[in-house]
């Protein structure tokens, strides 16, 4: 089959970000329902360190990154809803965002409005969709409400502080410096707590007089789940949708019972946009916040593609605000 020749970065093991590998890949010509894209922005995840690490698991050698923008330059057979020179993006694919082009199943791809750039659409696509789905699918927020919401300062966390803002929901949230706590502060979050200085168990139960939250999305994980639970009201929910500082270990689910008859749930993008309608209701909705300035893309970092490893250390140290970007 033919193909074309691109850089892309490449794993042949699991470990630290050394073993990351830029190279030269033979791309071959999009096969059926697939397009080929020449990205111009590829978002930088957490979830990419996982897949790096063996945390979750991707069969070896393996492409890695799972959300870009760029232009499509060729479309396979069966593909009617996209075509040469149309911008798009994606995000929650299988991995292999991180190469200057890749071939990606049409049913993926979102289109492009004119008013999106592709910088603020490689940076948006898996945080930005992952915020909709949370506050509009997980838990149906609805103005009143307060909320508590872990890294408040990163790429999830600073969308959803304006997101919630815009919603007239109360956030709460937490960063693990005063840096970070003014930065949240400035993106909307109503009241923000420095784990590191304060306990924010008993922060939440002040804000919210003694009774707690409805909901706690908590991207963190082990650090921060038990704590999460205990910041719930009676019902509560916990969206577990990360797991930064590490998975969260086997609980006894009678602590459920007896913090409260909680529910908690592990929820993840590909879930609530594995249809056609989910998925263009899920980007219209990000499109729509970002394109009329409710909701700003904050691209706080830039790496070359060829670069990618350090930007990996950088997101595991906790050196990143906002959304980070590899550039081709």
């Amino acid at each position: 089959m033919p193909s074309i020749k691109t850089k892309a970065i490449r794993i042949y093991e699991t470990g630290g970000p050394e073993i990351l590998r830029y190279e030269d890949i033979d791309l071959p010509d999009p096969g059926p329902k697939e397009v080929r894209i020449r990205h111009t922005a590829i978002g930088l995840n957490f979830i990419d360190t996982y897949h790096r690490s063996g945390f979750y698991p991707v069969p070896l050698p393996s492409g890695l990154g799972i959300e870009a923008a760029g232009i499509v330059e060729a479309v396979g057979d069966s593909v009617t809803s996209f075509k040469p020179g149309d911008r798009i993006a994606y995000g929650g694919s299988p991995v292999g965002a991180y190469s200057q082009a890749a071939n990606v199943r049409a049913s993926l791809l979102s289109k492009l409005p004119d008013n999106i750039s592709d910088q603020q659409a490689g940076a948006m696509m898996v945080k930005g969709m992952t915020v909709r789905y949370l506050f509009k699918e997980t838990y149906k927020l609805k103005a009143g409400d307060t909320i508590l919401f872990h890294a408040a300062a990163g790429g999830v966390g600073l969308i959803a502080c304006q997101w919630a803002k815009h919603l007239g929901v109360t956030l709460i949230g937490t960063v693990g410096s005063d840096e970070k706590a003014e930065l949240a502060r400035a993106h909307g979050c109503a009241h923000v707590i420095n784990y590191r200085t304060e306990n924010f168990v008993a922060r939440v139960k002040d804000i919210t007089g003694g009774k707690g939250v409805p909901v706690v999305y908590d991207g963190v994980g082990k650090d921060t789940f038990l704590g999460s639970l205990d910041c719930l009201r009676p019902r509560g929910l916990l969206a577990s949708f990360g797991n930064a500082s590490g998975p969260v270990d086997t609980f006894d689910l009678g602590l459920l019972a007896a913090k409260g008859s909680l529910y908690v749930t592990r929820p993840t993008l590909m879930h609530y946009t594995s249809t056609a309608a989910d998925l263009a209701a899920t980007a219209n909705d990000l499109f729509d916040v970002v394109a009329k300035g409710i909701v700003k893309i904050e691209i706080n970092q830039t790496y070359r593609l060829a670069d990618a490893a350090r930007g990996h250390a950088d997101l595991e140290a906790r050196k990143t605000t906002g959304a980070s970007l590899l550039v081709p």
